[in-house]
């Protein structure tokens, strides 16, 4: 490694042109990079609802019903001059309404009552669209502008065009707070103006790159779009600030530059690999779910933080080496606090706070299991946006319906009526279109007009779409989707397909369910293994998890207490993505109270940790939690709303358990932590043990006494971060504090 990074250090200038170069190229890319707001897209391809999609856009012009038009105060004949509009919009692919299903010339007091009010109901028409996906938003917008902002339209379709155009705008807000907020939070935490300028701007390479890249798979999800780049910011932060003062600690010992920058390097890569490493597994997990947005989220986030890395090892020395300089010369004093009263506070609160938690993550875990959640696309957008008032006006008027499109073998028209009617017998069908109900099973296919023929009967299927009164999703949908898919399996065994905005959500929640326990398994069980061989211990790894788990557990249990209903995909991706982007933290602690063990007793250690360890954490943690919360404050999208919170407050609860649970953990299982460590090489602890009120100081005074912490030898050299507290020790100046961002991590 040191070969290759002497090329680097000593080649600035054509690693600043070739990434500058790799940059531009990336901005290039990235508009091309097509965005997916539709979730039933990611389903399984062998999933049922996703076949009969498939095979309904080859076998009929017409799609899936996915939109509902309320005309308000309108008769017979308007409605129908408005139906005649609508469908002459481009991209407006089919529209049905009451003439559909009956004839609308006969006084509406001779027809089937239930069936008229399906469509017709005091003055107002629902009329519903098919759109096609290709150009939804302009669709959408003109579908808007023919109606008037007066009335109301709701669907899937309209779910996706308002998704599109509100994410094109709030994420660039975004986006940039983000940034300001991560730039005030390094001006704080460094000591050089231009230092926040240095990380961000390779912070900022690595995103671009990312971003870019992403053209490789043709089309992203709205969720990698939206919540990428914030994350691999939030991430990746510490990567170029650890190398920064690594650099700083290596020039106090190296007067040559250069040379400093490559010792820098080689004594940092292990550090900053097994971070990175532990967080790409956290998002390779998500890859495993048989729902596309995981495996799609995933391998954007798992790219993004490896070419954070490499920018890290690659671009970040040869702009160090341009401007370290200019650096020097605007270095100010540092405005962090020191945090060694914090230790000493955290030292007599750690044994109740950790008695407090063993008694709440039991229930916290039960809770968390125990959320209601909403599986579709239905319930993103609130009350307090168009849509979620026009959806909400809708089902005012009509009730909570959907449309299903059920296609079974062509021919037996006869076997056709007969499952008509038996669909006909479930209370939540309102209205059936099909050839056998509009013209009749003894009427030939011949007399039907040619549009009507082509709607409702393929070379290979006939078609029936069915209105039904269920919401898009529930309890009450997935018994009625069973329902009719047990009466089409009994007429056409094996050989019809159903779909549906309902039907869709019904195999999405099967998919995603299935998921959850492999997404848990994997990125528990690949993190504890790395932990394990990096840490070469029983017990850490299972502290270090559980810590982190626990966090996730009091997370995801706080929409329960307060009676929120979960997207159960926010909920899902949540569970890898905090702990692969938090557990960093418990690495840190762990990691710096170990090397502190060798030479400290514990309560010294867990004061030392505190101290040099907090503002590292506190000063990532503060930029994944602003991420979060300002995703889940900006966006009008439901499930990135409620993803962003959740990031948000799974970072502080983390965040309070590494602070102050974690060392009263490391503290209390001292002794078995280093009976199941290899090479542990503690101080000895002999003697009685020490009262757990005493103070710090007053510790070391009678250490040596009891028999904890007997003297080094003569010949030892104490390391760094050893603060002896003995009064017969001459009195010494005080060092120099180290750098908060750089404790000695994995060293």
């Amino acid at each position: 490694m040191r070969t290759f990074y002497r090329f680097i250090v000593y080649h600035p200038k054509l690693i600043l042109v070739f990434f500058a170069l790799l940059a531009a190229l990336s901005a290039v890319c990235f508009p091309m990079v097509g965005v997916n707001y539709d979730m039933n897209d990611y389903l399984p391809e062998d999933s049922p609802s996703t076949v009969a999609i498939d095979v309904m856009s080859e076998e009929f012009d017409g799609g899936i019903p996915n939109a509902r038009v309320m005309l308000r105060g309108v008769s017979i004949a308007e409605a129908l001059r408005y139906k005649d509009m609508l469908a002459a919009v481009e991209g407006v692919t089919d529209v049905l309404w009451l003439d559909d299903s009956t004839d609308v010339s006969i006084p509406l007091s001779a027809l089937d009552p239930d069936l008229v009010e399906t469509y017709y109901k005091d003055g107002n028409a629902l009329m519903t669209l098919t759109i096609e996906e290709e150009n939804v938003v302009d669709t959408v917008d003109t579908v808007r502008a023919v109606i008037g902002e007066e009335n109301a339209m709701s669907g899937a379709a309209v779910s996706t065009a308002v998704a599109t155009t509100s994410t094109v705008t709030e994420i660039p807000l975004i986006a940039a707070f983000a940034v300001v907020f991560t730039f005030l939070v390094l001006l704080l935490t460094t000591q050089s103006w231009l230092e926040p300028v240095i990380v961000l701007g390779s912070i900022g390479v690595a995103v671009l790159i990312n971003s870019g890249s992403n053209i490789i798979f043709g089309t992203i999800s709205f969720v990698t779009n939206a919540a990428g780049a914030v994350l691999q910011l939030a991430v990746s932060l510490d990567y170029g600030v650890f190398l920064q003062h690594r650099f700083e600690d290596c020039r106090k010992e190296q007067p040559d530059i250069r040379e400093a920058l490559i010792d820098a390097l080689c004594a940092s890569t292990s550090s900053i690999l097994s971070s990175g490493l532990t967080t790409v597994i956290g998002f390779i997990a998500l890859c495993i779910m048989r729902f596309g947005i995981g495996s799609d989220l995933g391998l954007a986030l798992a790219k993004g933080v490896a070419i954070s890395l490499i920018v890290t090892f690659v671009f970040t020395p040869s702009l160090i080496m341009m401007t370290y300089r200019l650096n020097d010369r605007l270095r100010h004093r540092s405005f962090v606090p020191s945090f060694n009263r914090l230790g000493h506070l955290t030292l007599k609160m750690m044994i109740p706070l950790t008695v407090l938690f063993l008694l709440v993550v039991p229930p916290a875990r039960v809770a968390s299991n125990s959320n209601s959640y909403y599986f579709g696309s239905s319930k993103i957008f609130g009350l307090d946006t168009q849509l979620g008032s026009d959806t909400a006006q809708i089902e005012e008027a009509f009730g909570k319906q959907d449309t299903y499109v059920l296609l079974v073998p062509r021919g037996n028209f006869a076997l056709e009526k007969t499952l008509s009617n038996a669909l006909q017998e479930l209370d939540e069908v309102t209205s059936i279109i099909s050839y056998v109900d509009t013209a009749g099973a003894q009427i030939p296919v011949s007399y039907l007009e040619e549009s009507e023929r082509e709607l409702l009967l393929s070379d290979r299927y006939s078609r029936m779409v069915l209105t039904v009164d269920a919401d898009y999703e529930g309890e009450a949908t997935s018994s009625l989707v069973q329902e009719i898919r047990s009466l089409a399996q009994l007429c056409y065994p094996d050989s019809w397909l159903l779909a549906g905005e309902g039907v869709s959500t019904y195999d999405l929640m099967d998919t995603i369910t299935e998921d959850m326990g492999k997404v848990n398994a994997v990125s528990i069980g690949a993190v504890f293994l790395v932990l394990l061989l990096s840490m070469k211990s029983l017990l850490l790894p299972f502290l270090l998890v559980l810590s982190i788990e626990a966090a996730i557990w009091l997370n995801t249990a706080c929409p329960f207490v307060t009676g929120t209903t979960v997207f159960y995909i926010s909920y899902l991706i949540i569970t890898s993505v905090q702990l692969g982007a938090t557990v960093d933290y418990a690495i840190l602690f762990t990691e710096h109270y170990t090397q502190c063990r060798k030479t400290m007793s514990k309560r010294d250690a867990i004061v030392d940790v505190i101290e040099n360890c907090t503002v590292s954490v506190l000063s990532s943690g503060s930029v994944l939690t602003c991420v979060g919360y300002l995703l889940g404050g900006f966006s009008s999208h439901g499930i990135l709303s409620q993803l962003g919170t959740f990031l948000g407050r799974g970072t502080l609860c983390s965040l309070a358990i590494v602070l102050f649970v974690l060392p009263g953990l490391l503290f209390l299982l001292d002794g078995p932590i280093r009976l199941t460590t290899l090479h542990a090489g503690f101080c000895p602890a002999k003697g009685p043990k020490e009262p757990h009120d005493a103070l710090p100081e007053q510790a070391g005074k009678t250490g040596e006494a009891q028999g904890e912490e007997p003297p080094a030898p003569a010949d030892a050299t104490p390391p760094a971060h050893r603060r002896r507290r003995s009064d017969a020790a001459p009195p010494r100046p005080k060092p120099e504090r180290r750098s908060p961002h750089h404790p000695e991590k994995g060293t």
